[in-house]
């Protein structure tokens, strides 16, 4: 199969699976819309092998389309922790951080901007279902994480996080422990599973409302005090946003 016959595939397995009829578009992107859309609201089950290869195949094509970001390319001599603003999924670090909500499966929205819809998006659909297995229908608590493999992402673990959701946009004390909480379970979490390398998201900014300043001053505080076994553990602040990359920036000057 070419790569637009492969897409119709995937589409058509999902699609039978989610018990959905639509029009397939013609083009490519409209293509891998149609897929993500039907990725975000699949329910967790058993997939076939041929899927599981579709899939692969066009999520590891749409990879090498937008290119792997390795950690020596973005480290700065003497600086740590680094600070590197674009997209998460692009990242070849031992671990990523993913803002998770407390049901802990990706965001159900199709085609959400969120960090968490892009992160289950890239990874294909073994990683919504390992969520599934290692969680066996709990949550994860506010300010807990769990770890899966990443799949069809260039790091090799995704750790999900739940960070405190602040409507109001005025944290409370707790929840601004809640917060740092995210950040030292994810530390800890990633050196018991091996890791030498951990790109942070701006946990429970966003949809959250957390304050992008404060979360910002508390991940930054938290990092630094942390003490890691491997003197040699590294930390990536990734950001998307042009604010959030200001602040980190002027934050991590000041180290």
């Amino acid at each position: 199969m070419n790569r637009l016959e492969n897409l119709d595939f995937c589409i058509g397995c999902l699609m039978r699976q989610n018990g959905v009829e639509a029009d397939v578009p013609t083009t490519l992107e409209a293509k891998q819309r149609l897929l993500r859309a039907l990725m975000n609201v699949w329910q967790p089950q058993p997939l076939s092998d041929e899927f599981l290869q579709a899939q692969d195949t066009e999520l590891q094509a749409q990879l090498q389309d937008k290119g792997v970001v390795t950690l020596e390319s973005i480290a700065t001599k003497g600086s740590t922790p680094h600070l590197w603003q674009g997209d998460i999924t692009r990242l070849r670090v031992d671990a990523i951080v993913n803002a998770a909500n407390s049901v802990g499966l990706g965001c159900w929205h199709p085609l959400h901007a969120c960090i968490d819809n892009c992160i289950h998006s890239a990874a294909g659909l073994k990683l919504r279902l390992e969520c599934s297995h290692v969680l066996d229908g709990a949550r994860i608590a506010t300010g807990n994480a769990i770890i899966t493999p990443a799949y069809n992402l260039p790091a090799r673990y995704v750790i999900h996080t739940v960070g405190p959701v602040i409507p109001d946009g005025n944290p409370t004390k707790e929840q601004q422990k809640q917060l740092a909480d995210c950040y030292r379970n994810c530390l800890g979490l990633a050196e018991a599973s091996g890791c030498r390398s951990i790109a942070f998201c701006c946990i429970s900014t966003g949809e959250f409302r957390f304050p992008n300043r404060r979360a910002a001053e508390i991940a930054v505080e938290t990092v630094e005090n942390y003490e890691p076994n491997d003197k040699n553990f590294t930390v990536v602040f990734n950001v998307f946003k042009d604010i959030d990359y200001d602040i980190y920036r002027e934050l991590l000057s000041k180290g």
